[in-house]
């Protein structure tokens, strides 16, 4: 069982045609009270992330909430755990929207040191 207020991240992704929807949804996050960090725009392939796109940081409690505004729109994202083991976090433990991006898993932090830990909510790509 997770605790209500266990950090999660969702990554939205986006291709140029999808840039305008990735920026309203960026933008109907930045609203949400309950939304920790909303990270810039990212053009390119950034870490594991192959394509464009952008993080979202929250609390598991507001998973749900956090679902339902991304799956009306269409773009793909992967919303996972933020835990000690980051292959996991993005894999196994990670729910997608959308059709999955295939991830360079290789540049994940190995297990127990979780970079995304510390930047929770502070820091983006």
């Amino acid at each position: 069982m997770t605790s209500a207020d266990a950090p999660y991240h969702a990554h939205i992704y986006y291709d140029p045609a999808e840039r305008s929807a990735a920026v309203a949804l960026r933008d109907a996050f930045c609203k949400d009270a309950a939304i920790l960090f909303v990270g810039s725009l990212t053009d390119r392939a950034a870490g594991p992330h192959p394509i464009a796109q952008y993080e979202v940081h929250f609390l598991a409690s507001h998973r749900p909430a956090v679902i339902a505004t991304i799956e009306p729109t269409g773009l793909r994202a992967l919303v996972h755990p933020l835990t000690d083991d980051d292959l996991a976090d993005h894999t196994t433990l990670g729910h997608w929207i959308g059709e999955p991006v295939a991830l360079d898993v290789t540049v994940l932090d190995p297990p127990g040191i979780n970079q995304g830990i510390p930047r929770f909510g502070v820091s983006d790509f």
